[in-house]
C-alpha cells in the first residue's frame, strides 16, 4: 500500500518532517538556507505530499522555509502541524496547553504558512515539570477547542501526540481524530497498543523517533546488530532498513523522516522500494 488516508485526505506513506530544517536545537536560521530550500523542493519532486511542521520549529523558521520553497503550494500537498508548546527566548520548550493557546498557535501556523486551512493539526500533550496550574487543562476542553477549529474550517483534521491508550480513545470518541504521533521504532515498541488501536480504527500512526531515541545512551535502530546484518545483505543503510521495517510492520504507519540535506532525503525516499523478506523481518524482530 503506497498511500493511506489522513482523514478525508490521502497521502503517500513516506512524507517529510521539517524539524531538522532550522538551526541547532531547532532554533534560528538553517545551517544552509539554500540547501534547506532545495530539500523541500526535491521532496515534492520525489512525490512527498505530506509535510509535518510546527510554528515553534525555529520559531517560524521551518514554516517560513516551507512557504518560500513551495508557495503557491502544489495541489494535493498536505501540511500538518502541531500545537501545545512554544519557545522562550533561549530556545527552551514551554507548554502551551490552554485552549486559547492552542487556538493562537493554529492561527500562527496559518499565518506563517500563508494558508487558510491546515491538513491536520496534532495536539501535543505534555507533562512538563515546570507547567503551572493554568496548564493543567482537561483533555476534554483541549479536544473541544480543536474540534471548534475544525468546524471553523481552519484545520481539516484533528490529531494527537504523546498520548496513551486512554487519551487516544478519548480523542477518537470526542474528536474523530485522523492521526496519532507517538514514539515508536523497532527498538522501542512500548506504544504497540496505541498503534493497534489506530489500526483497528483506520487512523494514521506517525511515529517520531522512528530510528530510536535521539537522546544519548538510548537504544538506536542503526546500532542493532541484526539491522546492520540485514542492511549489508540488502545493500542498504541501517537507517533504510529501520524505516522499511516500520512500513512493513503496519499498513497505517506513515513516515516523516527529516533531514536538512538533499542526499539524505533521496536516501530516505528510496525506502519505499526496499522489500524486506519474511526472513528479514523475523531476524529483525527476534533481535529486540
Amino acid at each position: 500500500m503506497h498511500t493511506f488516508p489522513l482523514g478525508s485526505l490521502s497521502v503517500h506513506r513516506i512524507g517529510f518532517g521539517a524539524m531538522q530544517l532550522p538551526g541547532r536545537g531547532v532554533m534560528g536560521p538553517p545551517r544552509d538556507r539554500a540547501e534547506a530550500i532545495a530539500v523541500l523542493r526535491r521532496a515534492v519532486e520525489l512525490g512527498v505530499d505530506h509535510i509535518d511542521t510546527a510554528q515553534f520549529y525555529g520559531p517560524d523558521v521551518a514554516n517560513d522555509l516551507i512557504r518560500e520553497a513551495l508557495y503557491p503550494y502544489p495541489e494535493g500537498l498536505v501540511l500538518v502541524s502541531k500545537v501545545g508548546a512554544f519557545r522562550d527566548d533561549k530556545g527552551g520548550w514551554l507548554p502551551g496547553q490552554r485552549p486559547d493557546q492552542l487556538r493562537s498557535a493554529v492561527e500562527d501556523n496559518l499565518r506563517s504558512l500563508d494558508v487558510e486551512r491546515l491538513g491536520a493539526v496534532n495536539l501535543r500533550l505534555t507533562d512538563h515539570p515546570e507547567a503551572g496550574a493554568d496548564q493543567q487543562v482537561p483533555l476534554e476542553d483541549q479536544l473541544a477547542e480543536m474540534v471548534a477549529l475544525r468546524e471553523e474550517g481552519k484545520i481539516a483534521g484533528v490529531g494527537i501526540s504523546t498520548a496513551d491508550v486512554a487519551q487516544v480513545q478519548q480523542a477518537i470518541d470526542q474528536a474523530d481524530i485522523v492521526c496519532v504521533q507517538n514514539a515508536f521504532s523497532l527498538v522501542d515498541q512500548k506504544d504497540a497498543d496505541v498503534l493497534e488501536l489506530c489500526r483497528e480504527n483506520g487512523i494514521a500512526y506517525v511515529p517520531y523517533f522512528p530510528l530510536g531515541s535521539a537522546f544519548p545512551h538510548m537504544p538506536k535502530v542503526t546500532d542493532n546488530a541484526a539491522v546492520r546484518t540485514v542492511a549489508e545483505r540488502l545493500g542498504a543503510t541501517p537507517a533504510q532498513v529501520g524505516l522499511a521495517w516500520l512500513l512493513a510492520h503496519r499498513d497505517n504507519i506513515l513516515l516523516i523522516p527529516g533531514t536538512s540535506r538533499v542526499a539524505h532525503l533521496e536516501q530516505n525516499m528510496t525506502v519505499g522500494d526496499l522489500t524486506l523478506s519474511a526472513d528479514d523481518v523475523a531476524e529483525l524482530e527476534t533481535s529486540v
